[in-house]
């Protein structure tokens, strides 16, 4: 068995003395590990570092063995995203999302947005609405995707500004004024008709968060015994932390 495919480091074990184990998520072949041989050399390590994009060679006798990688660097983001602490926390949060896909079932869609989340991950602030809406494509991945296009009580598709905890469908701003303090708020750059980049607020970016958060612990991370991971709590802290710096700087 052999293919070749591009693919994006999530992660790397050790494996023995100068081996290790490389899971990627890999365009065509979804999330797909396997074993790198001399992983620990000088010419092997930058490549192997989360975020990085690579040209991945897979080998095996049969499908289901563990089977080895040939990895070649393509695209060496991690040097960069190290200089950050929003981009630390970031990376690792985004591996821990892609590990809630199924092993070696492709995903091309997700493959391409993380891809993108990835190399546009400089300014804080577009860093986290990336990331919001890759959890809610994340969401929609794993069968539990949100309707915020039509509001739920109504049928109308303008003037969106809430969502409903309860069905995950989008409320319009006259029919969730009486229950506006059980809803949640739908923030700007998740609205057809929200502000451009670069317009929304620290509280935008929070909503979002609130609002993707509550849908991954309840429909996926809980049933699996799961909660949200250190990583996502700490890139919300570094982005706020970040803009807030930016905004005393002004």
């Amino acid at each position: 068995m052999e293919w070749t495919d591009e693919g994006i480091v999530l992660g790397v074990r050790r494996h023995g003395e100068a081996s290790a184990i490389v899971e990627l998520l890999t365009r065509a072949h979804g999330r797909h590990l396997g074993l790198v041989r001399g992983a620990a050399s000088a010419r092997m390590r930058p490549w192997l570092q989360p975020g990085n994009s690579v040209r991945a060679v897979w080998r095996a006798r049969l499908d289901e063995h563990l089977g080895t990688y040939a990895i070649e660097g393509t695209r060496l983001r991690a040097a960069g995203l190290l200089a950050s602490s929003h981009a630390v926390y970031g990376v690792t949060h985004l591996a821990s999302l892609a590990r809630l896909l199924p092993e070696r079932d492709p995903h091309e869609d997700i493959y391409e947005m993380l891809e993108r989340t990835l190399d546009d991950f400089d300014d804080a602030g577009e860093a986290a609405v990336h990331l919001v809406r890759f959890e809610l494509a994340m969401l929609a991945e794993l069968g539990f995707g949100l309707d915020l296009q039509t509001c739920a009580a109504t049928g109308e598709t303008t003037d969106l500004i809430y969502v409903s905890p309860k069905s995950g469908s989008a409320v319009s701003r006259t029919a969730g004024e009486p229950w506006r303090d059980r809803l949640l708020r739908l923030p700007p750059f998740l609205r057809e008709d929200g502000r451009r980049q670069n317009a929304w607020s620290d509280q935008d970016l929070l909503d979002g968060f609130q609002l993707t958060g509550l849908f991954l612990l309840r429909h996926v991370l809980e049933p699996r015994g799961q909660g949200h991971s250190d990583a996502r709590d700490g890139f919300i802290s570094a982005v706020t932390r970040q803009r807030s710096k930016a905004t005393v700087a002004s």
